[in-house]
Order: structure tokens, then sequence, then C-alpha cells
């Protein structure tokens, strides 16, 4: 597992290199999950490739050629948590940013899984229910922007 993070650590960098160069489009999605038995707690997670030290939202970049943002969200969630989820996920944000080289297209996605029950794979270090406050975080825990921001449109 450790081997895969740090090619994945590795790939991560390649590609934001490549993308300062040739500042490509990409797309991608964020999915704030509700716990199924009690709304009040959401599903936050450590990624192994990149700014690992923070608490942020499962998600991953898709192909609109092949998939629908709502599509990437389920597959995702699915990938990284082996989480099932059967209702369509809710857009809560669509945005566009430049933040890593590259014109990013960034959908972010409310949804409730069926089971609480969760298995993270080689992409993530950590995964946790905590509340929507985050409480139970340290204090000076960073917290991506993503996951504030859907945080935000989900209780406003």
């Amino acid at each position: 597992m450790k081997v895969a993070a740090g090619l994945m650590r590795w790939g991560h960098r390649g590609r934001r290199l490549w993308w300062k160069v040739r500042k490509p489009s990409s797309y991608g999605v964020k999915v704030l999950l509700l716990h199924p038995d009690d709304p009040s707690r959401c599903l936050v997670v450590r990624h192994s490739y990149v700014d690992r030290s923070w608490w942020a939202l499962p998600g991953g970049g898709y192909n609109p050629k092949r998939e629908t943002a709502a599509a990437a969200a389920i597959r995702e969630v699915s990938e990284e948590l082996s989480l099932t989820i059967t209702q369509p996920p809710r857009v809560l944000d669509t945005l566009v940013t430049t933040r890593e080289g590259k014109v990013d297209c960034l959908t972010i996605f409310l949804a409730e899984p069926i089971s609480p029950e969760f298995r993270i794979n080689s992409e993530l270090t950590e995964a946790r229910w905590v509340s929507t406050t985050l409480a139970e975080l340290p204090p000076d825990a960073p917290v991506s922007r993503w996951l504030k921001m859907a945080l935000a449109a989900q209780a406003g």
C-alpha cells in the first residue's frame, strides 16, 4: 500500500508540472456524503497522493465524453470507499478553477450511501464520519476549501 501511495504522489507531481506547461482543461467531482442514519454527520477523507494532511471530500476526475458528472461522483465513491449510492446525487455547486495550473471544471455533489460501512482504497489514507460542524477534528486540522464550500452549501 505504501509503494502504491508513493507512486501516486510522484505521478501527481509529474501531472501538475505537465499542467503548468500544457494548461489543459479537466473535469472533476467532489462528493459530500451524509451518513445514512444521521444526516448531521458526513464522511471526510485524507488522500494518499496530494495534500495528505488535509481533510477533504472523496472524488476525482472524469471524461465528460464517457460519463456524466453524477455518474463520475457515484463511481468515485464506489472506487475510493466501496460505498453504494442509489439515489441521484444533488449538485451543490459547479465552478471553474485554475488552482493547479490547469482549467478545472469541478462539480460538488451531495449524496447519501445506502450503508455507513466503508473500505478505503490506496488513494486514501484515512476516512471517518464526523459531524457536519467538523467538531471532532482538531481545531488546527487543515480542511479543504471544497469541503468547507460543500458544508456551507448544504447548510444554507
